[in-house]
């Protein structure tokens, strides 16, 4: 019982923040469309990386392919701190950190959701 209401916090957490940057991604928010020009990836990469944003967050939110899922919101998270860490600075636009805090947040919900979906994903690569 404790494990699954851990897993669904993990899911509701991730989700949110995957979904809720949609909005600027999708929008062409100003922040938005200047990380995407920086990474030399605008506007494709802006679309391309909502898409699959968009994608992660709903098979998190699925148990069955919960795995699936943070599995990809973890690569996604991944370039994103990347991104951050040699590219565009852990503070973009005066915002904190709050862009690079909130990837780390989601990459370690999915770290976590991959660690209680171990035995699928081990049962993938036999």
């Amino acid at each position: 019982m404790k494990k699954e209401i851990i897993m669904w916090i993990l899911r509701i957490v991730a989700s949110v923040i995957l979904l809720q940057t949609l909005y600027f991604k999708f929008s062409g928010a100003e922040e938005s469309i200047y990380i995407f020009s920086t990474l030399g990836l605008e506007p494709y990469g802006r679309i391309g990386s909502g898409i699959a944003e968009l994608l992660a967050a709903i098979l998190i939110l699925i148990p069955k392919t919960t795995w699936i899922g943070a599995l990809g919101g973890f690569g996604i998270m991944t370039g994103a701190i990347l991104s951050h860490l040699f590219v565009l600075g852990i503070v973009v636009k005066n915002d904190g950190g709050t862009l690079f805090a909130l990837a780390v947040i989601t990459l370690l919900c999915c770290l976590g959701l991959l660690y209680f979906n171990k035995n699928k994903l081990f049962n993938l690569l036999n």
